[in-house]
């Protein structure tokens, strides 16, 4: 690796990563001023458990992540399954295409389209149409860690199993899926993230009652920033790390093993 490289690295690592560490810094300051370091103080942290509105934003985002979670691990795994040991059915390209197609579809499409069939079919935004949205692009994501295990799974166990007379299901719930517990549980922490921290798709399906934590931050960031947001902002930093983490962790952990 030559210096050039070296260079572009921590200079690409410091774009992106400086403005987080600032912000983590200042979520202990004691100063009201953003702007201004007036010693080191927990205060903040103190303060949000006598903020109600953030408090309960932050109870629906643990429950929409949660539920979004459970939902799109369940999808992508199956999609995973047809897509991989399923290799030839008609239709399979739009299968595919249906699947992996809101990983890149703007999440502003996906918003207001999913805004629109709510309203057609008469379904009142809440916190269950957060939900399905959530699901409907986190599948995707799910499918692709399980889908790449899938890939280097050794299939003379299951051949194994069904050679002693083992039927399908009992060859699925006994050898694939424990063999896959890992990426299940990586795509699991992957969906819960991404739902956790999504704030565009969200604000379109969102109703009364069902405010996410990052839009309640992102409307009292509109009317100035404060060290209380920083607070915030650091421990939803911090809990979507761990989980992205944790899906790194297992995801290495298997491929070692």
């Amino acid at each position: 690796m030559t210096w050039v490289t070296r260079g572009a690295m921590v200079a690409g690592l410091a774009f992106l990563y400086a403005p987080i560490l600032v912000l983590i810094g200042y979520s202990f300051n004691a100063s009201p001023l953003v702007t201004v370091w007036g010693g080191f103080s927990t205060q903040w942290y103190g303060a949000l458990l006598a903020d109600a509105p953030l408090l309960a934003s932050a109870w629906v985002s643990l429950k929409v992540a949660i539920l979004t979670s459970l939902i799109a691990t369940v999808l992508g795994t199956l999609a995973a399954l047809v897509l991989e040991r399923q290799r030839r059915f008609r239709g399979r390209a739009l299968f595919t295409g249906l699947v992996l197609g809101p990983m890149v579809m703007p999440e502003v499409m996906i918003g207001l389209s999913l805004l629109l069939m709510f309203i057609g079919i008469g379904l009142d935004r809440s916190l269950l149409t957060i939900v399905i949205a959530h699901a409907t692009f986190c599948t995707g994501f799910v499918a692709v860690v399980v889908a790449a295990r899938l890939r280097g799974l050794d299939r003379s166990l299951e051949e194994a199993a069904a050679d002693l007379g083992a039927p399908p299901m009992r060859v699925l719930t006994t050898i694939t899926l424990p063999l896959l517990a890992p990426a299940i549980v990586a795509g699991a922490l992957l969906a819960f993230t991404l739902s956790l921290d999504d704030l565009v798709i969200a604000s379109f399906v969102s109703g009364p009652g069902s405010t996410t934590l990052p839009m309640r931050l992102y409307s009292r960031v509109r009317l100035g920033v404060n060290p209380e947001i920083n607070a915030a902002s650091t421990l939803l930093v911090g809990l979507v790390s761990l989980a992205v983490l944790g899906a790194t962790w297992l995801t290495g952990r298997r491929h070692e093993a």
